[in-house]
């Protein structure tokens, strides 16, 4: 049996004069999935997400979300979803404890819930040690870790996350990003996450769906995706021309051939083997070194659609 269908989206549009930031966008989103919503910078991710938290009307078309009209009860949304959206959204003089027991009385938490509550965010995120510093002096990652623990400090059923690891060094995106599929099972709350960091998309999301000038272009599992996306094999070696790559170009199953730096670069349909193709080079006069061959991973899927669409 399949979960329920957390979010919907029905031809929703979001234009802003001549420009159409969110073009006709159907989307389902599952409940208890963490969704990736992939584009580039201008894609419309952050738009979409306003649309959904009911922050802007849709030009035309149609959301549902946690089975309330986004037009008529944005703010019963709002109540049931946590957001990390441009803005950590913290108070930078106080303590991690104190910004969360500030969020924790807006959201009318019982007093005797409070302190548990809190403590049970931040031990996994490795910040209850220094609970009792002033956040100002915190690192950004730290920083975001705590904001990611006052989204989710009123346990809701969604949760939106705009690029949160943008900016950030390779380590402290990869700390974040473990720490928060950690915090994220362990809650059961089901994520919408906008990114153009292809690797955390990998990593943390069952499906994605990728975006480009507000339209969607592809939706489906990241396997389902690199699927569909041919098979890269790279030759390395000493006396390549032309004709050889004339001659690779004719093969059944070769959709590329490029020569880059000394190396044969092939795009391969699924079914095509590459062992017969270096014997071909033999042939030729070619002297192989090394043959590398790798299926397409979500940044040859994302790039490659980035190219095809205009």
């Amino acid at each position: 049996m399949s979960a329920p269908v957390i979010i919907r989206a029905e031809g929703l549009t979001r234009a802003f004069g001549e420009i159409r930031a969110v073009d006709g966008l159907d989307l389902e989103v599952q409940a208890g999935t963490v969704f990736g919503f992939l584009g580039p910078n201008g894609a419309g991710k952050t738009t979409t997400i306003r649309l959904l938290l009911g922050l802007l009307e849709p030009t035309s078309g149609r959301a549902d979300v946690l089975g309330f009209d986004t037009r008529a009860r944005g703010g019963a949304i709002r109540e049931q979803s946590g957001a990390l959206l441009e803005h950590h959204g913290l108070y930078e003089r106080l303590s991690a404890e104190e910004n969360l027991a500030f969020y924790a009385r807006v959201w009318r938490m019982e007093r005797a819930a409070r302190a548990d509550r809190i403590r049970a965010l931040l031990e996994p995120l490795g910040l209850w040690e220094r609970r009792r510093e002033p956040v100002g002096r915190w690192s950004r990652g730290m920083k975001q870790k705590l904001a990611v623990a006052r989204a989710l400090l009123h346990r809701p059923a969604l949760l939106f996350l705009d690029e949160p690891t943008a900016g950030f060094d390779p380590v402290a995106a990869a700390t974040l990003r473990d720490d928060l599929g950690t915090l994220v099972r362990r809650e059961g709350v089901t994520v919408f996450l906008t990114t153009h960091n292809l690797v955390e998309a990998e990593r943390l999301c069952e499906r994605v769906a990728v975006v480009k000038q507000g339209r969607l272009l592809a939706v489906g599992h990241p396997d389902e995706l690199k699927a569909r996306s041919a098979t890269r094999a790279e030759i390395t070696g000493r006396r390549f021309d032309d004709a050889m790559l004339s001659t690779l170009r004719e093969q059944e199953g070769v959709l590329r051939a490029e020569l880059h730096n000394g190396r044969i670069v092939l795009e391969l349909a699924e079914s095509a083997e590459t062992a017969p193709l270096v014997a071909l080079l033999v042939q030729r006069g070619g002297l192989v070194e090394e043959v590398r061959k790798d299926k397409a991973s979500l940044e040859d899927v994302f790039l490659t659609l980035m190219e095809e669409e205009p």
